[in-house]
């Protein structure tokens, strides 16, 4: 069976290394009630911007922290490299828990909008539709790595 759509192994090292630092840092902005705002100030091209006290516009140059918008390329671009990276012994079973867990983690990530639309009003709703963006990528990694970690030690035990 061809591996269609993965990239080679060694992303996988790479998407760590984006992931990881990434997602603490959004951890830590989120709950230690720092502001991205005050970090990484860079003059920026937008196709379209609007702030409180200031005049919308398209295609502008904007004073902008783009901390925040760093901090979402390196949990997406990490998550999908660790995501879909090919493993180093990739076979039709690797791939059949490869799309289990991706198909698990859309069911779980999609039950989770629901309840949160059901019963999340407001600001705290947005947050809900922000830390959605990565949610479906981390269901992911965790229920695949934890169904090959089940596999592994499963054919250690049968040795």
């Amino acid at each position: 069976m061809k591996k269609h759509f993965l990239f080679p192994n060694s992303f996988k090292k790479i998407g760590w290394i984006l992931f990881v630092p990434s997602l603490v840092l959004t951890i830590v902005f989120s709950t230690a009630a720092l502001s991205s705002d005050d970090y990484l100030n860079v003059t920026t091209f937008a196709i379209y911007q609007e702030s409180i006290g200031e005049k919308s516009g398209f295609f502008t140059f904007i004073e902008n922290s783009i901390l925040d918008e760093l901090l979402n390329f390196g949990m997406i671009v990490g998550g999908i490299f660790i995501g879909f990276s090919k493993l180093k012994n990739e076979d039709e079973y690797i791939s059949k828990i490869r799309y289990e867990s991706l198909v698990w983690a859309t069911y779980l990530n999609y039950g989770l909008i629901l309840f949160f639309t059901a019963f999340i009003f407001g600001m705290p709703y947005l947050n809900v539709l922000f830390y959605n963006m990565f949610t479906l990528l981390l269901f992911f990694i965790i229920r695949f790595h934890y169904k090959i970690y089940q596999l592994n030690k499963s054919t250690n035990d049968d040795e």
